[in-house]
């Protein structure tokens, strides 16, 4: 009897990768085995011995997402000098990356599972953790312009970086709905024009 697993020369970045482009292009739900499978080239077994299971891939495709595609808009966040200038970047990366030609527009944390079923909650609430943890980002860039004297003390933090969360969330939905980036560009030029103080 032989030995089931992956076939020779598998490579799992590769297939990790690839998995990212589907999840990012059609979502956690409507993707299916067969579809993950065909792509990556390999077959059931493989990628449960490789991934464990579906689930699992999407987290690992996720975190490979940020860790790549998503690099930039939070570098520029962390890198550039003000927190205005960083806060601007950052959506102005951002709509780069959301309208990339020859990748998926938009934003695969933000798009990839925010109307899954109720079966796939867990799926959902770790997206959901992610945007989360980019509103934190931005809401300490501005905690750091408050302590470089950019800001005032009395300003509304949270309800800024919400603001300008739902700001970059909505521009990758425009972003997959084939808005061109000089306009996503306006966008994010005029959300700043609401920058408190």
């Amino acid at each position: 009897m032989g030995v089931r697993g992956r076939p020779r020369g598998f490579d799992r970045d590769e297939a990790l990768k690839t998995a990212m482009v589907i999840f990012w292009e059609h979502g956690y739900q409507a993707t299916t085995l067969s579809d993950l499978t065909t792509a990556m080239g390999i077959k059931p077994p493989s990628l449960y011995a490789a991934f464990d299971s579906k689930e699992e891939l999407f987290r690992q495709a996720i975190r490979l997402y940020e860790r790549t595609e998503a690099e930039a808009p939070r570098r520029a966040l962390v890198e550039t000098p003000t927190a205005r200038e960083a806060v601007g970047a950052l959506l102005r990366e951002s709509a780069v990356r959301y309208t990339t030609p020859g990748k998926p527009t938009g934003c695969m944390v933000a798009l990839s599972a925010a109307t899954t079923s109720a079966e796939h909650a867990e799926v959902r609430a770790f997206t959901a953790r992610c945007r989360e943890a980019t509103e934190d980002a931005i809401l300490t860039r501005m905690e750091k312009g408050v302590a470089e004297g950019e800001l005032s003390e009395s300003a509304d933090l949270r309800s800024a970086a919400k603001f300008y969360t739902t700001v970059l969330n909505g521009l990758a939905v425009q972003a997959r709905d084939g808005v061109s980036r000089e306009r996503l560009f306006a966008v994010a030029d005029m959300a700043m024009v609401a920058w408190p103080g």
